[in-house]
Parts: structure tokens; C-alpha cells; sequence
């Protein structure tokens, strides 16, 4: 088991030190103009190792938030219904500031987002992580098309609102004044999902 261990902290922290130096060069001098073979340079690695770890260069960028791929469906689970447990959980991420909401003003932060949101290649890959997440949500949910509708209304709704306040920070709001903006949103978006979210719960528990 320790050598299963050791195998994958040693797996993780490749995957990590490669992103973390191609985010840097992307960063450095742009997305398109860095190749997958500089990056690969730059980690001391070989182009098919590369590869092996990252199919496509989009992940290169896109690793930093993949861990975030099933969060949806796990906080969903907590309870007491989906709908408030994930409201609970995006409004924590607010009084944190947790990058994932976009309330963050870390320069590191904001130029990652810029990046992401700002190359088109990015972007279209972003929405395979977020139809995974919408996927799994889906399952945690029960299942079925209305559970699909109802996880596709919820990702939609953490993204929008996430970006509205990374657009808001980007622009040089200060925190303090979208934080309250920001909860308000949270809560009225929340709000309209858990008018109908409920009577979805009731319906998939009626199929049991």
C-alpha cells in the first residue's frame, strides 16, 4: 500500500510541476505562442512523456481546476436537500475567497482566469469539464432527464455568478465592495433552483 502511495504522490506532484510551468509560460508569452514541446523543455521532460499525462495542451491549463469536476455532485449530497447544501457551499467560498467563486483579487489568480476566459481554446475545452461536472451532479441527483435539467441550471448558475465576480475584480472593483453584490446574487440564484429542485428530489424518491 505504501508503494501505491508513494506511486501516486509521485504521479500527482509530475502533473503538478508540468501545468505549473506551462501555466507559467502561457502566462509569460501567450497561450498559442509557447508550443507542447517547449513546455516539455522547460519541465525536463519528453514530448511523448508529456503526452502521457496530458492528452491535449489544453489540460496543461485546465488540471488546476479538474479536481473540481465532482465537487457539485459530493456537496450536493451533504444536504439537507441538494440545493441548500450547495448554496451553503458557494457562499462559504464567497466569505473565503475562494478562487472557484471569482471573489479573489490574488494577481496570480486573476491572471490564471485571464488566461482561461480569455483564449478561445481554453474555453471550448472548459465546457467538456463542465459537462463532466454537469454528468455527475446528474447521477447524484437520481438520474433521468429532469435531473439532468436541474444539473445543467445549477453549473450554469456557480459559473455565471463566478464569472460576474472575477469580471468585476478584473476590472478593479475592490473585494469589499462586489463581496456583498456577490452574496446577493448567490442568493437569489439559489433561490429560483430551489423553487423546483425539491419537487424533482420528491419525484426521483417516488421511483425508488
Amino acid at each position: 500500500m505504501s508503494e501505491i502511495g508513494l506511486r501516486e504522490r509521485k504521479k500527482r506532484r509530475m502533473y503538478r510541476t508540468v501545468s505549473d510551468t506551462a501555466v507559467r509560460l502561457f502566462l509569460e508569452r501567450g497561450f498559442d505562442a509557447v508550443s507542447v514541446a517547449e513546455v516539455a523543455a522547460a519541465a525536463e521532460i519528453s514530448k511523448p512523456t508529456l503526452f502521457r499525462y496530458f492528452p491535449v495542451k489544453e489540460d496543461l491549463v485546465l488540471y488546476r481546476i479538474a479536481d473540481h469536476e465532482g465537487e457539485a455532485a459530493r456537496v450536493a449530497a451533504e444536504g439537507p436537500t441538494p440545493v441548500e447544501a450547495l448554496r451553503r457551499h458557494f457562499l462559504d467560498g464567497l466569505r473565503r475567497c475562494d478562487p472557484v467563486t471569482g471573489l479573489n483579487d490574488d494577481p496570480e489568480v486573476l491572471a490564471f482566469h485571464t488566461l482561461l476566459y480569455g483564449t478561445p481554446a481554453l474555453v471550448a475545452r472548459l465546457y467538456g469539464y463542465l459537462e463532466r461536472a454537469e454528468e455527475a451532479l446528474a447521477g447524484a441527483l437520481g438520474g433521468g432527464l429532469d435531473a439532468r435539467l436541474a444539473a445543467g441550471q445549477i453549473i450554469a448558475v456557480r459559473r455565471i455568478l463566478a464569472q460576474e465576480n472575477w469580471r468585476r475584480i478584473a476590472a478593479g472593483e475592490r473585494i469589499d465592495d462586489v463581496r456583498g453584490d456577490a452574496v446577493a446574487a448567490a442568493g437569489r440564484a439559489f433561490g429560483v433552483l430551489a423553487e423546483t429542485l425539491p419537487r424533482l428530489q420528491d419525484r426521483v424518491k417516488g421511483t425508488e
